[in-house]
């Protein structure tokens, strides 16, 4: 399964929630147009732009060649590919060829193919490919683990986690990206 160890980021505004003033618009949302960033130095391998963003909350039929929505994979070493899944159309800055470093941005958060609501879906894997591949754990060098999003912003804490993978349902600060 390549989803096996994969992550769907979802951005947690000053509200304490993902979106604000209602759900029905894409900018709504507050990780909507968030730059996304290269997770490591490697080679763009795939590119794909040529779906629209979904209108919140209505999912569209969804086949094999949709399901990622509009996304790019990236090979950070041999064998390990990145794969940035439900980007905005026509918001990716990268081509196949490419070679990006750790920090550079790739495109924009969007809510294409198989979402209802602007996320990022990340996901680590073995081959060259967003669905048949296996997924491969990976971990973050440093965040801060702020609690666990069904009690957030209640029970919010503040540790500095390493070398981990997050928590699931876990909410994350990262530090900015210093280029």
């Amino acid at each position: 399964s390549p989803e096996r160890f994969a992550i769907d980021w979802v951005k947690v505004g000053p509200n304490g929630d993902s979106h604000h003033d209602g759900t029905s618009k894409n900018e709504n949302w507050w990780g909507w147009r968030e730059p996304v960033l290269a997770v490591a130095d490697g080679e763009i391998m795939e590119v794909v732009d040529e779906f629209p963003d979904n209108t919140p909350r209505i999912l569209p039929p969804v086949t094999l060649d949709n399901i990622a929505g509009n996304y790019i994979v990236l090979q950070i070493a041999r064998n390990l590919f990145v794969t940035y899944a439900h980007l905005q159309r026509g918001s990716i800055k990268v081509r196949t060829g490419d070679h990006v470093h750790q920090g550079d941005m790739l495109a924009l958060l969007g809510n294409s193919g198989n979402t209802t609501g602007a996320h990022l879906h990340l996901q680590v894997t073995d081959h060259n490919s967003a669905l048949q591949s296996q997924g491969v754990p990976f971990v973050f060098a440093d965040f801060t683990y702020l609690g666990p999003g069904s009690d957030y912003p209640e029970k919010q804490v503040s540790e500095p986690w390493g070398n981990s993978i997050p928590p699931g349902d876990g909410v994350l600060s990262f530090e900015p990206v210093k280029k």
